[in-house]
C-alpha cells in the first residue's frame, strides 16, 4: 500500500514553472545565457524609447478626417492626407468621373488571384477564365466599346498601373526565365550562347538603365510617326530584367536534379520535351519555390522605378499629392501607407508560397 501511495505521489509531481509555459520559454530563448541576456535586455531598451514615442505620435496626438488647416497645429501625424488625396493616390489622373472602372478591374484581378490559390482548381478552364477576366480588365481600362468612354494609358496611374505592371509582368517573366534555363542547359552551342549572353548581359545592368532605355533610346529605332505605347515598352523592360534572374535560379533547379531522373525517362521512352514537362521541371521547380519568390518580390517592388520615366504608378501619384503645397510636410504619413500596401502584396506572395511549399512536399 505504501509503495502504491509512493508511486501517485510521485506521478503527480509537476515540471518546475520556470521551466515551462512563458517563463519557461522567456527563460530557455531570452535569458539562457550573459549574451543573450544583454541582447534581451537592449533591444527591450530601444523598444521602450521608440515605441511609445510612435503610438503618440501616430495615434493619440494624430488627426484623420481633417483639412490641411488642422494639421499645421498638432505634434502628431496628420493621416488626414490619405483620405483626403485617396482618389487621386489610387487613380492618378484617371477621369474622376470613371474611376469605378479601374476600381472594378482591381476587384476582378484579386478576386481571380484568390480564385487561383486552390490547385485543384488548375486547369485548362483556368486558364480561359483568365483570358476572359484579362478582357474584361483591358476594356474597362481602355474603354471604346459601346457604354465605355475611351481612356488614353497615358491617364492611367495609380494603384491599377502597379499591379498591371507587376502581375502580368512577374506572369510572363517566369515561364520566360524557364525557356532561358532551359536554353542555357541545351546541347546546341548556338541556343546556348544566346542564352548566355542575353541572361549575363541584363544581369549585368540595373533595371534602371533597361527602363531609360525603353523609354529614351527605343523609340528612336522606331520608323517616323511609329510609336509604342510607354506602359508597354515598360512593361517588356520589367520582364526582361526579371526572366533573366528567374533563369539562373531556376538552372540550379535543373543542376540538383539527379542524373538517374534522366535515365529513368530514358528507360520509359519520353523525349526530352516529354521528360522536361512531366518529370524534371515539376521537381526543380518545387525546389526552387523560395529564392523565386524571393526574386519576384523583389521584382514587384522594383516596378516603383518606374517613376523615373513619368509614369504614374503609385509611388508617383504619392509623390505628387505630397508637391502640393497644403500637403508639404506630411511624408511620413503618405509613404507609410504606400508601404503598407505594398507590404500587403508582399506578404501574400509569400505566404502563399509558404502553403504551396507545404502542399507540394512530398517527403512529409
Amino acid at each position: 500500500m505504501e509503495d502504491n501511495s509512493q508511486q501517485q505521489d510521485t506521478s503527480t509531481v509537476k515540471p518546475p514553472v520556470t521551466s515551462v509555459g512563458a517563463i519557461g520559454w522567456v527563460r530557455t530563448n531570452l535569458f539562457n545565457g550573459p549574451f543573450n541576456s544583454l541582447l534581451t535586455l537592449g533591444v527591450l531598451y530601444l523598444l521602450w524609447i521608440s515605441v511609445p514615442p510612435f503610438v503618440r505620435w501616430a495615434f493619440v496626438d494624430s488627426v484623420w478626417m481633417t483639412d490641411y488647416m488642422a494639421c499645421r497645429n498638432i505634434d502628431g501625424a496628420c493621416w488626414s492626407v490619405i483620405p483626403a488625396n485617396l482618389r487621386f493616390i489610387i487613380f492618378g489622373f484617371y477621369p474622376h468621373d470613371l474611376q469605378w472602372r479601374p476600381l472594378l478591374a482591381m476587384i476582378i484581378l484579386v478576386v481571380m488571384l484568390f480564385y487561383s490559390q486552390d490547385r485543384k482548381r488548375w486547369k485548362k478552364s483556368l486558364l480561359y477564365l483568365w483570358g476572359v477576366a484579362l478582357v474584361i480588365m483591358g476594356l474597362l481600362m481602355k474603354g471604346g466599346v459601346p457604354g465605355l468612354t475611351p481612356v488614353e494609358s497615358s491617364q492611367w496611374g495609380g494603384l491599377p498601373l502597379t499591379l498591371l505592371l507587376s502581375v502580368f509582368g512577374l506572369a510572363s517573366a517566369y515561364p520566360v526565365g524557364i525557356i532561358l534555363a532551359l536554353g542555357r542547359q541545351s546541347k546546341m552551342p548556338v541556343i546556348k550562347s544566346l542564352c548566355v549572353v542575353y541572361i549575363e548581359l541584363i544581369r549585368g545592368v540595373p533595371l534602371i538603365s533597361l527602363l531609360f532605355m525603353s523609354s529614351v533610346v527605343f523609340p528612336l529605332f522606331l520608323p517616323e510617326g511609329v510609336t509604342v505605347n510607354a506602359i508597354l515598352r515598360a512593361q517588356v523592360a520589367i520582364i526582361m530584367f526579371t526572366a533573366a534572374y528567374i533563369a539562373e535560379v531556376v538552372r540550379g533547379g535543373l543542376q540538383g536534379m539527379n542524373k538517374g531522373q534522366y535515365e529513368a525517362a530514358d528507360a520509359l521512352g519520353l523525349n526530352y520535351f516529354q521528360t522536361m514537362r512531366l518529370i524534371i521541371l515539376p521537381q526543380a521547380l518545387k525546389i526552387v519555390i523560395p529564392p523565386s519568390v524571393s526574386i519576384l518580390i523583389s521584382a514587384f517592388k522594383d516596378t516603383s522605378l518606374v517613376v523615373i520615366i513619368a509614369l504614374y504608378d503609385l509611388l508617383k501619384t504619392t509623390q505628387s499629392t505630397l508637391s502640393d503645397p497644403k500637403w508639404m510636410g506630411f511624408s511620413a504619413e503618405a509613404y507609410i501607407f504606400v508601404a503598407l500596401i505594398y507590404f500587403v502584396c508582399c506578404f501574400f506572395m509569400s505566404n502563399y508560397s509558404r502553403r504551396l511549399e507545404q502542399e507540394l512536399n512530398t517527403d512529409l
